[in-house]
C-alpha cells in the first residue's frame, strides 16, 4: 500500500511541475501563462502535504505538524487553483464576465483563506476536527460550484475543455468526505487518489490547448 500511494504521489507531483513549466515555457498569450501557473501551483501547492505523507510511510520521524501545515497550505494553493480557473474560462471562451461572478468567486475564495488561516482549524497539531471541516470547505464549495457550472456551460463549444466541468465536479465528490470524515474514518482517505486523478486530467486539458495549438500552427 505505502509503495503504491507513495510512487503514485511522486509520479503526480512531477508531472504537475513538469506540465507547468513546459506549459509557462511554451504559453503564447495571457490565458495560457495562466494554464502553467495553476498547474505548478497546483503541483507545489500538494507537495507540501504528499512530500511529507511519503516520507511518514518510510521515517519514525514525527510528521504531525509538517502533515497540518502541509494540509493547510494545500487547502489555499486549491482556492487559488479554482480561481484561476476563473480566469482561464474567460480568456478560452472569450468571456468577459459579470462584476457579480467575479465577486462570487473572490468572495469565496478570500473568506475560504480566512476560515483556512483561523487557529480553530488546528494545523499544527493535524487536526481532524469535522465541525471546522465543514466549516472551512463550505466556501470552497461554492467556488467549486460556480466554475464547475462555468465551465458546464461551455461543454459544448470546443473538445479540449469539453470534460473539465465533470472533472471539477468528480473532484469534489471525492473531495469532501475526506476534508470533513477522514479522521473518522480513515479509508476515506483512499478517495483522494481518485480526485488526483481529476486534476491529472485538467492538467492534461490544459497541455492540449497550448501544444495541440502549436501543432495546428505548424499544420
Amino acid at each position: 500500500m505505502k509503495y503504491g500511494e507513495s510512487s503514485f504521489d511522486i509520479l503526480y507531483l512531477l508531472f504537475a511541475i513538469i506540465s507547468g513549466c513546459l506549459i509557462l515555457r511554451r504559453a503564447g498569450n495571457r490565458t495560457e501563462r495562466l494554464m502553467g501557473l495553476a498547474a505548478l501551483i497546483l503541483g507545489c501547492g500538494d507537495a507540501f502535504h504528499l512530500v511529507p505523507r511519503v516520507l511518514n510511510y518510510f521515517s519514525d520521524g514525527d510528521f504531525t505538524a509538517a502533515l497540518g501545515v502541509g494540509k493547510l497550505v494545500t487547502s489555499l494553493t486549491m482556492t487559488v487553483f479554482y480561481v484561476l480557473l476563473y480566469y482561464i474560462w474567460q480568456g478560452y471562451y472569450g468571456e468577459r464576465g459579470s462584476k457579480g461572478l467575479a465577486a462570487a468567486v473572490w468572495a469565496s475564495a478570500f473568506v475560504r483563506a480566512a476560515l483556512c488561516l483561523l487557529p480553530q482549524n488546528g494545523w499544527l497539531e493535524n487536526s481532524s476536527d469535522v465541525t471546522w471541516g465543514i466549516i472551512r470547505n463550505v466556501p470552497f464549495v461554492i467556488l467549486g460550484a460556480v466554475i464547475c457550472l462555468l465551465y458546464f456551460k461551455k461543454r459544448g463549444a470546443e473538445r479540449t475543455f469539453r470534460a473539465v466541468w465533470l472533472y471539477i465536479l468528480l473532484s469534489f465528490l471525492f473531495y469532501i468526505p475526506v476534508a470533513v470524515a477522514a479522521g473518522l474514518v480513515p479509508m476515506l482517505g483512499m478517495l483522494m487518489l481518485p480526485k488526483t486523478v481529476c486534476y491529472i486530467l485538467m492538467i492534461a486539458a490544459f497541455l492540449r490547448a497550448v501544444f495541440a495549438k502549436g501543432k495546428s500552427k505548424k499544420a
